[in-house]
């Protein structure tokens, strides 16, 4: 499934979950050998802070942007659930609220097309810089709400991978080595019967990691090398999550992890 926008890509050792693994799936889900136990994650992702208009972008401060323009954005913020992993320099406290968000690219673009219209091409590079900025903080999210999705898978908690699935009859679980299952009650079955056969924790280290977002919908790909617990060889994944923001909140709708041979 390739949706089209901004995407940036880089390596990470996350303390994550693996995604399953099967010998055999009977009607809901798989049966899947122990797996792993993890190691430490260093993610960097977005902070906004409402005080003094000072926002961090992977990583960077930004007061303002390269070309002088104060930050597109309003200063809505949404507090995000807490995280397991360690984020750089800062915990993440909040990000803009996905109605700011969109609201603002919404007024971004027209304003694009106004000054190409008047071929004012000096405001439109400045407008086109103000939206990339945007597209970074939308990429943040999904990149927490991918970090939400390991960390219930890494213990084992039902109650919140139910809470970051998208409700519906579209939604698609594929896991190693299985057909896919559709509809929500299906998937939510078959990740009771794939963690009948894990003991929790789980450890996982990620790499290759890459987002991409194009309006609601986002999906993040990575590389899974996961180490059973009885055993040192570590097995290798490629895995695709994608997300659709509903109601402001990003939930994954989709989750397919294949096998690889490295």
């Amino acid at each position: 499934m390739a949706l089209p926008g901004s995407s940036f890509c880089y390596n990470v050792n996350a303390n994550c979950m693996p995604c399953s693994s099967s010998n055999c799936f009977k009607s809901l889900g798989c049966l899947l050998p122990p797996l792993p136990i993890p190691k430490p994650c260093t993610v960097v992702l977005a902070k906004a802070s409402g005080g003094n208009k000072t926002r961090f972008f992977l990583g960077q401060c930004l007061s303002k942007l390269p070309n002088g323009r104060p930050p597109p954005f309003e200063q809505n913020l949404r507090m995000l659930p807490s995280m397991p992993f360690q984020a750089k320099r800062d915990d993440i406290e909040g990000n803009l609220s996905a109605e700011s968000i969109i609201s603002d690219e919404q007024t971004l673009q027209r304003d694009l097309q106004t000054a190409i219209e008047e071929e004012n091409y000096a405001e439109a590079a400045k407008i086109r810089d103000d939206l990339r900025v945007l597209h970074e903080d939308s990429k943040a999210s999904v990149l927490a709400a991918n970090s939400r999705f390991y960390d219930a898978f890494r213990r084992g908690d039902l109650a919140t991978m139910q809470n970051l699935w998208a409700k519906g009859d579209d939604v698609c679980c594929v896991h190693p080595a299985a057909n896919g299952i559709s509809g929500y009650d299906f998937v939510m079955e078959s990740w009771e019967i794939v963690w009948m056969n894990y003991e929790f924790p789980l450890e996982i280290e990620l790499k290759n990691v890459c987002v991409h977002v194009k309006g609601d919908f986002g999906y993040v790909t990575c590389m899974e090398f996961v180490k059973t617990t009885k055993g040192n060889n570590w097995g290798a994944q490629f895995v695709t999550n994608v997300f659709e923001r509903i109601n402001g909140q990003w939930h994954i709708c989709i989750h397919h992890a294949s096998q690889a041979d490295i």
